[in-house]
């Protein structure tokens, strides 16, 4: 960070990718935030953040964010310092394994595409790619937290380069000193994931997790995870389970097919279905308000806004586990809802406000894509540990 001082503050709002509020020293400041990834998992009101003093004078926002706790430990957000970490390491000999490797240039041009680090080894080059992973579990990480295309493109051409005779990498550096194991997040980025698993036999790639401490100068590396690739193959697959959540803006009655009139109260509402198969046709359905009315939460779509859909790609049947764990949480639920199939009560479920920027909701979803599963230790696929 280069001295500078580091300001400790809490977390307000974010109203687009790349601006946060933040209460700091007494006042509400505006900052950049230089990740572009959702971090729905960490970014809660009253989270504690860090920041700094922006190096440009005069810049629109005064502040950029450093960091941010989860569980009172220190996640590094910068993606910039990511790669100047990421160089460091390989410079101070800190990544296991890869110890004899010198840094000879950084941001090289290969192709169409550019490569964070080339390292020398006697004659020998090694391009690698790095990647910034704030996804985590209680022991686990994945990478990306939003679907990225970029990053699919650079899996690819660091493999097709393996094919033509090239040493080629990838480091993920993983802010989460408590993760074990990692994986492509193919909830998010499915076709990420697919590309990871069929590249990642060419590649010497790495997941490192680093511990920082408040004045984010030097990461302590931590271990290398472990990488259970049998889950992408069981689990990666276009089918599953989901949640959509929906805001209704004004409380409103609605015909609901078969049903009759409902009445739904104002509020976000969170729908859990499944699909076994074509799981993501299903959710582009469910974002479309232009279509035929077949399933209850089509009707609730003609007058409810979706603010975001999650999928749980699983090859076992969660649904009704999933729609037992909402409803525990949920302040109400609209009874009889999307659920004339099972002995469920509904799966429709109401909140004051948007379940996203909960953290007991984000906890559940974290529970249903990554605590379940613990790889490493015991995988007992649907029971939740």
């Amino acid at each position: 960070m280069n001295g500078q001082k580091i300001i400790k503050g809490t977390f307000i709002d974010r109203p687009n990718r790349f601006i946060v509020h933040v209460r700091a020293d007494g006042k509400n400041v505006t900052c950049h935030m230089p990740n572009p990834g959702r971090m729905w998992e960490l970014l809660f009101p009253d989270s504690v953040m860090y920041i700094r003093q922006a190096l440009q004078p005069g810049r629109k926002t005064a502040y950029d964010v450093v960091g941010i706790e989860r569980d009172g430990v220190p996640v590094l957000l910068d993606t910039q310092y990511n790669n100047d970490t990421a160089a460091m390491l390989v410079e101070q000999h800190c990544i296991p394994g890869w110890e004899e490797w010198e840094l000879l240039r950084r941001e090289v041009t290969v192709g169409d595409s550019r490569f964070d680090l080339l390292l020398t080894r006697d004659e020998e080059l090694f391009y690698v790619e790095v990647k910034s992973c704030t996804l985590f579990s209680k022991t686990g990480a994945m990478f990306p937290d939003a679907v990225t295309e970029r990053g699919r493109k650079h899996i690819l051409e660091l493999a097709d380069m393996h094919d033509r005779g090239i040493h080629t990498g990838v480091l993920f550096l993983v802010h989460w000193d408590r993760a074990e194991w990692f994986l492509p997040d193919y909830h998010t980025d499915p076709a990420f994931a697919s590309a990871f698993y069929a590249s990642a036999p060419k590649l010497e790639w790495k997941a490192l997790s680093l511990r920082w401490d408040t004045t984010f100068t030097k990461p302590e590396p931590v271990r290398i995870l472990t990488y259970p690739d049998y889950i992408l193959k069981r689990e990666n697959h276009d089918g599953g389970d989901y949640m959509v959540v929906l805001e209704v803006k004004e409380s409103q009655a609605l015909r609901v097919g078969a049903k009759g009139m409902m009445y739904f109260p104002k509020g976000f509402y969170v729908y859990v279905g499944s699909a076994r198969r074509n799981l993501a046709a299903r959710l582009a359905r469910h974002q479309r308000k232009r279509k035929r009315l077949h399933w209850h939460i089509d009707y609730l779509r003609q007058k409810a806004d979706v603010t975001a859909v999650i999928p749980i790609r699983t090859a076992d049947d969660l649904e009704h586990q999933l729609a037992a764990a909402v409803s525990a949480i949920a302040p109400w639920q609209i009874k009889g809802f999307g659920c004339t199939d099972c002995d469920c009560s509904a799966h429709l479920f109401g909140f004051t406000d948007n379940p996203i920027h909960c953290r007991n909701f984000m906890q559940l979803v974290e529970n249903f894509r990554m605590n379940r599963l613990h790889p490493g230790l015991s995988y007992h696929g649907s029971n939740m540990i």
